[in-house]
């Protein structure tokens, strides 16, 4: 389940009420690797919403990632965790959930990607090439970086800020592959066909980019 090359959209994903059902309808769709990024919560809770979540994706075959908590997602077996330029340092990470674990790293900047490739890391993102408001005030980098980025980095790299089937297609010509999504799905009305169209997009795109 650690191999992340093949997985393609990777959702982040607040706590909610329906944290459950709208997990397995988003993976039912099309979503191959999830992540809890919940800032609000107090340990206690946010472990029981992310040992709901481990569950869900269990039971449907695709990895559970918690933001910024490696403490905690040791103790909710998750299968990784994700941690920014501002969280626990990526070494820390590996030392309390072992070498088998995915520890993802979060990069914004040519500098920040230069670090992260000497990191013991799994994967990183990119990101976000437009401003949003998950991250208010932090500039966007651009498609550029997140094409170099993809460019440079041994491990996949996914792509952040606003990606939309629309956008996708942009993307992929800057040599973009793998996908970040949050307002996408978690604004949707139906997010298992919103995972759907946003799935064919990166498809479709992906495939007349080999062509």
């Amino acid at each position: 389940m650690s191999d992340l090359a093949g997985r393609r959209l990777y959702l982040c994903t607040p706590d909610r009420p329906d944290l459950a059902s709208f997990v397995a309808a988003c993976v039912r769709g099309g979503v191959d690797i999830v992540q809890l990024r919940e800032k609000n919560l107090e340990a206690r809770d946010l472990l029981g919403r992310a040992r709901l979540a481990r569950a869900v994706c269990a039971d449907l075959g695709v990895p559970f990632i918690l933001n910024d908590r490696p403490d905690l997602a040791l103790e909710a077996e998750a299968d990784g965790v994700h941690v920014g330029q501002d969280d626990a340092p990526v070494s820390l990470a590996r030392r309390i959930l072992g070498p088998d674990a995915i520890v993802g790293l979060s990069t914004h900047s040519a500098a920040d990607l230069e670090s992260a490739l000497r990191e013991p890391v799994d994967y990183l993102s990119a990101g976000p090439v437009v401003p949003t408001p998950t991250h208010p005030g932090r500039p966007s980098t651009g498609v550029e970086y997140a094409g170099m980025a993809t460019a440079r980095s041994r491990w996949p790299v996914f792509v952040t800020g606003d990606v939309t089937p629309t956008r996708v297609p942009t993307l992929v010509a800057h040599g973009c592959r793998q996908f970040v999504t949050v307002r996408w799905l978690t604004q949707a009305p139906d997010p298992e066909e919103a995972a759907r169209a946003l799935a064919g997009a990166i498809d479709e795109a992906l495939g007349g980019a080999a062509r």
